[in-house]
């Protein structure tokens, strides 16, 4: 995702923000997981009881890959480091242990919203104020209030729905900066056979990430503007009154780049996330499981995720595993 949307400069826009659903304490004065409260033991069963076969998918794209990673544009991918391998020995740099053995070992660099990944509740913001009305300035130096580590401790486990929005439209992936709405998600879960029902893990399938993989980074990143779920009141609304606790798509940023309309820079990370509690995964493969449900006809299942104990973190990679 990118740094805080800033839409003081967009006339209205604010205003129409503070119009719309807000869940801030919903959960109580000291919430940190918003949406993900939804999903007590009733849910969990609810999403095990999707699994009929046994098969498992993860869903975390390859980090440090030689075609590069996925990232938001201004980040860089991982980078990995040996620091001890079988060449140290050989150069005499290293002595084995007593015994004889040797071992490899590396390290990594990267930005915690570097490969998939889940965005802290605090991540975004407008105005002074994040997510359940904490002050902006818990994110001074690290985030003392709605960082990732909640999430994290928590967990996400519930059933999941697969929509998968690109074969729906006749593509293997949508276009550039092409947009859907609540009202699209309906009707390509009925050509699927399936019905999205409240508190149900929306994963959104727009073939975006499966076309890093496919193209040279020049292609992907010229004029870089994402599909995605596009902005609307009515799809907020939706989002409320279906009180869905994660929102999971083959996206960067989880919705369109800019808005068509009003021009806003990612206005869904503010009212989904900052307003609702929505929680965002992004750079999730799932072109193999919608080739998967595409086979077998099955789009639901359990989904599970933990993403990493970032004390602080804005966000922190994530490996989702998917039971079916």
């Amino acid at each position: 995702m990118c740094e805080s949307t800033d839409v003081s400069n967009v006339p209205g826009v604010a205003a129409l923000f503070e119009k719309l659903p807000k869940n801030w304490g919903r959960w109580g004065d000291d919430d940190e997981v918003g949406a993900l409260n939804f999903l007590n033991p009733y849910e969990v069963l609810r999403g095990a009881a999707a699994i009929r076969q046994g098969k498992t998918f993860t869903l975390q794209v390859p980090m440090g890959s030689p075609h590069g990673d996925p990232v938001w544009p201004g980040r860089t991918g991982a980078k990995r480091m040996n620091v001890m391998d079988r060449g140290m020995y050989v150069a005499g740099k290293a002595d084995a242990l007593a015994g004889g053995l040797q071992y490899a070992d590396d390290m990594m660099v990267m930005y915690l919203q570097g490969s998939s990944q889940y965005d802290a509740l605090g991540h975004t913001w407008y105005g002074d104020q994040i997510y359940n009305g904490f002050d902006a300035m818990t994110t001074v130096g690290g985030l003392s209030k709605a960082s990732v580590l909640p999430l994290a401790e928590r967990g996400i486990v519930g059933r999941g729905i697969l929509i998968d929005m690109a074969r729906f439209r006749g593509k293997k992936y949508l276009d550039r900066g092409e947009t859907f709405n609540h009202v699209d998600l309906v009707a390509a879960a009925k050509a699927q056979g399936v019905e999205i029902q409240k508190h149900d893990i929306l994963l959104i399938r727009t073939g975006w990430i499966g076309k890093f993989y496919k193209v040279s980074a020049e292609e992907f990143y010229d004029n870089f503007l994402e599909p995605g779920l596009t902005f609307s009141p009515e799809l907020v609304h939706w989002f409320h009154e279906m009180e869905i606790p994660n929102l999971v798509t083959d996206t960067i940023a989880n919705e369109v780049t800019v808005d068509p309309v009003s021009g806003v820079q990612l206005p869904l990370h503010n009212a989904l996330m900052r307003n609702l509690g929505v929680t965002f995964s992004e750079i999730i493969a799932l072109d193999a499981l919608a080739e998967d449900c595409v086979r077998d006809g099955q789009w639901t299942f359990l989904y599970t995720a933990a993403p990493l104990k970032v004390v602080g973190g804005s966000g922190a990679p994530v490996n989702p595993i998917v039971i079916k």
